[in-house]
């Protein structure tokens, strides 16, 4: 192609003086071809001054006593600001193959321009036999890729579709095209939109098949020269190439927002909050999306803006993208975790974002997302519920955390949906059965001692105190071997299992000293064992709650939150 435009200038140069330039000349000037060879055919028109007015459209040759192989366009427009001269610049290529050997002609192509009639002078080339081959000798140049451009001036960041079409005069040679390899360079993003072969287009003596369709998005601004794709052909270790195509990269107007980064396109930006009131130090899970049609392969996404009332931890992203005719269309959900510092109103803000749309040749300020939520203590989310609802919240709690060390049961969850009188009624009818098998064991034993007969000497049943510290020595024992059970998952990937086995051990520690509540507990150990340790409880939970909610697990953050809990749990359990 470089010759090509070398060729081209040439000829420019030497009719520069001319309003309207129309030539027509074969590749290098040759005139002398074998039977199998390609004439490629160049024609350029220039069209000079600022009142000329093309009326007709560029009239070809007669390419009867020819196989066209393949054809493409290029139009460049050049605009002197201070002067207002216009120079049109279009150049065509054919590549050619003659039906038979022979002197063929090369006819005029003619245009009228402001009611003249423009035409170049015919020519002849000589096809001369070639040499006779072996019956079934495959030649590579059967077929040709071409790609085809739909818009060849557009911004950064804006896409255009190519086309990429195989041409051939033999319907079999389509099966052979395999591996094909798409455009790749630098400041060039490719993305392929269908990779389905069309149905072959019969066209005279060459068919043409659709290859593949892709979007190509530049990412500088200038003149590009975008790379050819290639592709196989069974039965053969050679590879055959696609034409390259030039590109304009216009740069984008000089008025953009003070905000703005790289979008190019028509978005929309939210935020999703998970609920409208939250706890101190609890995680809090907030989403943005940035929804449309643009540059997803390379936008700089809006984040959330830092604040001293809350931490904020690298977010997690998903894409729901997919490439269409009109550019990359579709999703990014940016997943963030906050943890409040202090109760009170909490505002949460996004970075300002705005984009370019090229169809309507301006900017989009969409500035900041925000949302309002309230922050309170524990102490007052509890006192804000019902007698009702705090039960319920505690027996959910008791029935998530209370499964076996090693089987899992499964998770029951008492729903607050009114009262249910045939469950009421079956607990009191066990209650009673209860009561009367107490009242029918007594009579049975005051008979035996009527009638003399011996009896089985019990233990005493001893005072409050000797009760409890049986029934706490019990405890410790269920706890350690809770202790000892998650020692073993040290070295375990599953971390479900882990939070499970934490919150089992807990669930029991709050039991044995008769709580409900991480709250609670932690007064407790802050009265019975001190401050230290009840400092180290806190820290504990937090860190829980932080690993449990983490877009992605590790193996040294899950060993050192097992560490950490079997070293508390030891220290309160002695």
């Amino acid at each position: 192609m470089k010759k090509i435009y070398n060729i081209l200038l040439l000829f420019a140069s030497v009719f520069s003086f001319a309003q309207v330039n129309l030539l027509v000349e074969t590749e290098r000037n040759q005139r002398d071809y074998k039977e199998n060879d390609e004439v490629v055919v160049n024609i350029l028109l220039e069209i000079s001054g600022r009142d000329m007015n093309q009326q007709t459209p560029l009239r070809m040759f007669d390419t009867s006593k020819f196989d066209v192989v393949a054809s493409g366009s290029d139009q460049n427009t050049f605009v002197d600001s201070k002067t207002g001269f216009r120079v049109n610049r279009t150049h065509y290529q054919y590549v050619l193959r003659p039906k038979k050997p022979g002197k063929l002609k090369i006819g005029s192509a003619s245009v009228i321009i402001n009611e003249k009639l423009y035409y170049t002078e015919p020519f002849d080339i000589y096809v001369t036999e070639s040499e006779s081959r072996p019956v079934g000798a495959k030649d590579l140049h059967d077929v040709f890729l071409n790609v085809e451009i739909e818009e060849r001036e557009v911004y950064i960041n804006q896409p255009t579709v190519a086309v990429l079409r195989a041409y051939s005069k033999n319907f079999d040679n389509f099966r052979k095209v395999r591996n094909i390899q798409l455009p790749q360079q630098e400041l060039v993003s490719i993305e392929q939109i269908s990779s389905k072969k069309s149905e072959i287009e019969p066209a005279g003596n060459t068919a043409s098949q659709i290859l593949g369709v892709f979007l190509v998005y530049p990412e500088e601004s200038g003149r590009l020269e975008l790379a050819p794709a290639y592709a196989g052909l069974s039965g053969s270790k050679k590879k055959i190439h696609s034409n390259k195509v030039k590109l304009k990269v216009n740069s984008l107007p000089a008025n953009a927002p003070a905000e703005y980064k790289n979008a190019v396109g028509v978005f929309d930006v939210s935020m999703d909050v998970e609920k409208e009131k939250a706890e101190v130090q609890k995680p809090l899970n907030v989403t943005l999306k940035v929804s449309g049609t643009g540059n997803f392969n390379n936008l700089t996404l809006p984040e959330i803006l830092p604040s001293d009332d809350f931490k904020v931890f690298a977010p997690k992203i998903s894409r729901n993208l997919k490439a269409t005719a009109e550019g990359i269309t579709g999703e990014v959900a940016i997943k963030y975790i906050l943890i409040p510092n202090k109760s009170g109103n909490l505002e949460i803000s996004t970075s300002l974002f705005s984009y370019f749309n090229p169809a309507e040749n301006h900017y989009v300020e969409l500035g900041s997302k925000s949302h309002l939520l309230e922050i309170a203590t524990h102490e007052e989310i509890l006192a804000s519920k019902t007698t009702l609802e705090r039960v319920n919240d505690y027996t959910n709690t008791v029935l998530e955390r209370v499964d076996s060390p090693v089987l899992k049961t499964t998770t029951l969850k008492v729903e607050n949906s009114g009262l249910n009188w045939k469950t009421i009624w079956m607990n009191v009818g066990i209650i009673v059965l209860g009561l009367a098998g107490v009242l029918l064991f007594r009579r049975i034993k005051r008979n035996r001692t009527a009638s003399g007969k011996p009896e089985h000497k019990t233990g005493s049943l001893g005072s409050v105190q000797e009760t409890e510290n049986e029934l706490r020595a019990a405890h410790q024992v269920e706890i350690q071997d809770h202790i000892a059970y998650l020692k073993t998952m040290k070295n375990t990937p599953e971390s479900e299992l882990i939070f499970s086995s934490v919150a089992e051990l807990d669930a029991e520690v709050q039991k044995q000293h008769g709580v409900s509540s991480s709250e609670e507990l932690r007064a407790v150990i802050q009265q019975k064992y001190g401050d230290q340790l009840a400092e180290d409880y806190r820290l504990l939970q937090q860190k829980i709650q932080m690993e449990r909610y983490v877009p992605v697990h590790t193996g040294e953050s899950l060993q050192d939150l097992v560490e950490t809990a079997v070293n508390f749990y030891s220290q309160i359990n002695k």
